[in-house]
């Protein structure tokens, strides 16, 4: 007991010798000690249990000036695909949304896009807990979305732009019947095909030039994203062997971001002329001016070549003029006269509309007017001709200016860009060649 006194007279003494200010915070300090001490365990268990169990997204309730954006709240989603015949009002009114949601969305800065829907295109809804849209997913594809979003009762719209995974891939095949038979046999898609044909279309003639044992190669771009395997992209380089001869194509992008089909050289593929105004053709009748005419029964020049094709299949410009003629005889049906400069006239029969005027010009490729049967026709068919100075000639084989070479600045670039890919390109070919070679050799070694 007296040891018990003499520490807290110690103590006292100590005390004493402090500022106030010391005294104090020391008092605090031992009151808190006390506390955390004494404050029962049960309570701490109890908070502890409830804090775990307040979910991590809740926010707090926002203040009456400000707005919650549609990710502070929990939305309940709905998803709608486009179908042949939709429109937005249908997508809307499936999805259990009302005419005004449809008149506030399409009626934004961005509402316009929502016009033209196509089948496959998908809608996500996303619905607040008032059955308000907040947001509106709008994905035309996998790579393309646009996002709206809801502020107060308009929306606003972003675009939102993926990159997909790019690979390269080989193709080749031989031409056993036609380009796109043999194509299709070499699992190319029909975009492609389509796109090797234009490639290659300014120098061969993929009606009468092809032949059995022709040849081509190409290097595409296939395309994934999150794994899934998306339509093929362009071709890189291509290699077409038509009767011996070897025309070859790499893509290339200029400093301008333009892209466009080369040679190894450097010269545009793309001519000032097409050889053939549409896609989808057989000749039906030849240049010749000694034909017998089919309805007529007489010896009248065909002083051009017809392309049947089915009944509305595009006819494009051959090449950039003006349209001087687009009407109507009882010979030649709906017609189309295109002027090239002033050496070049290209003409159009037997169509089944007109898709240009008089006086308008036109851009090579651009849709002029359809495959029809109009006028002295037996059936449907594209009637063309190609006049030089006003003498007419043989679209097939009349000579076409030259292609226009890179330009000099880009030149080093070109090189530069476009060397590796025709290595690779001749990488891959060489390697089948010799797979062949060996396959044919251990075929001869069986017999």
């Amino acid at each position: 007991m007296k040891k018990m006194q003499k520490v807290g007279h110690s103590l006292l003494s100590m005390a004493q010798e402090f500022p106030r200010r010391h005294l104090m915070f020391a008092a605090a300090v031992t009151g808190c000690l006390l506390a955390v001490l004494l404050y029962p365990q049960t309570d701490v268990d109890n908070r502890r249990q409830f804090a775990e169990s307040i979910p991590l997204n809740v926010q707090e309730p926002a203040p009456e000036d400000l707005v919650a954006t549609p990710q502070d709240l929990e939305l309940f989603w709905k998803e709608q695909k486009v179908a042949n015949g939709d429109s937005l009002s249908l997508i809307f009114q499936r999805a259990k949304l009302s005419a005004k949601d449809v008149y506030q969305i399409s009626s934004s800065k961005q509402g316009k896009s929502l016009r033209n829907l196509y089948p496959g295109e998908k809608f996500r809804f996303g619905v607040d807990s008032k059955d308000q849209l907040a947001v509106l997913h709008y994905i035309k594809s996998p790579l393309e979305s646009l996002i709206f979003t809801r502020t107060n009762d308009s929306y606003s719209a972003e675009k939102h732009l993926r990159e997909p995974e790019v690979l390269l891939s080989y193709r080749e095949g031989i031409i056993s019947d036609s380009l796109y038979l043999s194509a299709k046999k070499a699992s190319l898609p029909d975009k492609l095909i389509m796109e090797l044909a234009n490639i290659f279309g300014w120098d061969i003639d993929f009606v009468f030039d092809i032949r059995p044992g022709d040849s081509f190669s190409l290097l595409f771009e296939d395309r994934y994203i999150d794994g899934e395997k998306l339509p093929s992209g362009n071709i890189i380089a291509a290699a077409f062997t038509n009767r011996g001869k070897t025309y070859q194509a790499v893509r290339y992008k200029n400093a301008k971001g333009l892209s466009n089909y080369y040679t190894p050289n450097g010269l545009s593929m793309r001519k000032a002329f097409l050889r053939t105004p549409l896609d989808i053709f057989r000749i039906s009748s030849g240049f010749n001016l000694r034909r017998k005419h089919p309805i007529h029964k007489k010896i009248k020049a065909h002083r051009g070549v017809d392309y049947a094709a089915p009944r509305g299949t595009p006819v494009y410009a051959a090449g950039d003029g003006k349209v001087t003629a687009a009407g109507y005889s009882k010979a030649n049906g709906n017609y189309v006269f295109v002027q090239h400069g002033q050496t070049y006239v290209t003409k159009y029969l037997h169509l089944n509309n007109k898709k240009v005027r008089r006086g308008q010009s036109v851009r090579q490729r651009q849709l002029i007017g359809t495959v029809g049967s109009t006028g002295y026709a037996t059936g449907p068919h594209l009637h063309y001709e190609f006049l030089v100075n006003g003498v007419h000639r043989n679209p097939r084989t009349v000579k076409l200016p030259q292609a226009r070479p890179i330009a000099k600045a880009e030149k080093q670039a070109f090189v530069r860009s476009t060397n590796p890919i025709l290595a690779q390109l001749a990488e891959y070919q060489a390697a089948t060649q010799l797979a062949s070679a060996q396959s044919e050799n251990a075929s001869v070694s069986a017999n």
